[in-house]
């Protein structure tokens, strides 16, 4: 096979095609031109299209070979068909140059000019360059230097020119209705009128001129769409204004309600926390009272000791004297029994005294200590209430939603009203109530049953997956 004239022996071959830049920001070139992406790179010319000089420069046409250059070489690779070459040159030792670029892809007018080689401007500030070009490609669109300026279009009328406009027209119009009247009083004096009339022609052309526009269907038109857009704009200033000052208003309302609230639950804490201590001072005076009747008590049983020790002792001392030969009078004898009566008397009395006492204390203990039950069994009860309640509530958010959260212009909003419709109206309760009364039989009928008093709730799952299952849902 013959070389082409490129290849003639002596002259080095092309240089070796080299991949392409890579792009900035390790981006890589995408496969069709797009604006949110860069192009490819251009890089360095070559002398061949290729993969070293990307969208710089058109690929050239090839060109069959002439018959004479294909019988030359005596065939080697073979093929009968027509085969190209690059460039053409006119002898063997020149080398021919490419043509000048074409128009080039789409995106090309963004970079009319390829960047200065590395060589000149160094690797850092061509890389600089090209993520400048890069960043202007994806996140602006330049302008040619060629191209002009777009023309803006023309701006509408002014509301505030419109105003004036119409203002000064309608003084016009007062001015020249005056005159009128005045010229149809004037029309005997000629002179007066025709001072007049000359004083009325540039009102009126003034006035012609200023009803030029308003008297021009597009620009009225505009006119009335600016107002029209004002009037909505201030439409739905004062609507957001009104819902503003309704939200002020409903968050004060919502904070007097809070404010109201904390100061029930704190009167209410300040009231427990005074009936305690109520209650720990009474029982604490309880408690000082009981002590002291105790005491007392026991001080009457240590004095009915000592009488019974003194007793024993005045009779342990006579019969000692009595074995003596001493022998007291009976009227000794009379004497000690009367103060041992007396003062057994006396100590009954406050024995029975104390023990009426500690009755009462030990009842008042008792009726506080059944007080406090039955506030914890109060408590007790309130608490499961709750939790019935919270669990009740619970079941109904899961059958029919959270009421709370469930808004007014809801699907099945209809049928909430209606399966709570008894809890807001009494006819209709009483309508209810009358439906499920048709149903009723005595207590003895076999095929009777009493209403539910609350959610028919499904059975337990028969087995784990589809217990699984219902767990998951």
């Amino acid at each position: 096979m013959a070389l082409p004239p490129f290849f003639t022996p002596g002259r080095p071959g092309p240089p070796l095609p080299q991949p392409p830049a890579p792009a900035p920001f390790g981006c890589p070139p995408p496969p069709l031109p797009s604006p949110a992406f860069p192009p490819p790179l251009p890089q360095r010319p070559g002398p061949f299209p290729g993969a070293s000089a990307p969208f710089l420069q058109p690929p050239l046409a090839l060109q069959p070979r002439a018959p004479g250059e294909a019988s030359r070489g005596g065939g080697g690779g073979g093929g009968g068909g027509s085969q190209c070459r690059p460039f053409l040159g006119n002898d063997a030792g020149e080398r021919p140059r490419p043509p000048p670029p074409g128009p080039g892809p789409p995106w090309s007018p963004r970079w009319p000019e390829a960047p200065p080689p590395s060589d000149v401007l160094g690797d850092a500030a061509l890389q600089r360059l090209r993520d400048r070009q890069w960043l202007e490609a994806v996140f602006g669109t330049p302008r040619r230097a060629g191209c002009p300026v777009p023309q803006r279009a023309p701006a509408g009328p002014n509301l505030g020119e419109v105003r004036a406009r119409l203002r000064g027209s309608l003084r016009l119009v007062r001015r020249l209705r005056d005159l009128g009247h005045a010229l149809h009083e004037a029309e005997a004096d000629g002179v007066a009128w025709a001072q007049l009339h000359a004083e009325a022609q540039p009102l009126r052309a003034e006035l012609a001129e200023r009803l030029q526009l308003l008297t021009q269907a597009a620009y009225v038109g505009e006119a009335r769409r600016r107002l029209e857009r004002v009037r909505r704009r201030r439409l739905r200033l004062r609507e957001r204004a009104r819902e503003r000052e309704a939200e002020l208003e409903a968050e004060a309302t919502r904070a007097a309600e809070r404010e109201q609230e904390i100061d029930r639950w704190r009167v209410k804490c300040v009231q427990e926390v005074e009936e305690k201590k109520r209650e720990q001072e009474l029982k604490a005076a309880a408690d000082g009272v009981l002590s002291e009747v105790r005491k007392k008590q026991a001080d009457t049983k240590r004095m009915v000791d000592i009488l019974r020790a003194l007793e024993k002792l005045r009779k342990l001392r006579k019969e000692a004297a009595a074995r003596k030969g001493v022998c007291p009078p009976a009227s000794a004898d009379e004497t000690f029994e009367h103060h041992l009566q007396r003062l057994r008397k006396l100590i009954k009395k406050r024995s029975e005294l104390y023990e009426a006492e500690e009755r009462a204390l030990r009842v008042m203990l008792e009726g506080e200590q059944e007080e406090e039950r039955k506030r914890e069994l109060e408590k007790k009860q309130r608490k499961e209430k709750e939790k019935f309640l919270l669990q009740k509530r619970e079941i109904e958010s899961k059958l029919f939603g959270d009421p709370d959260e469930f808004p007014l212009a809801h699907l099945l909003q209809p049928f909430r009203q209606y399966y709570l419709q008894a809890e807001h109206s009494l006819p209709a309760l009483i309508q209810i109530r009358h439906d499920w009364d048709q149903y009723l039989v005595p207590s003895d009928h076999p095929k009777g049953n009493s209403v539910p008093q609350g959610w028919v709730l499904p059975p337990l799952p028969s087995n784990d997956i589809w217990a699984t299952a219902i767990k998951l849902h």
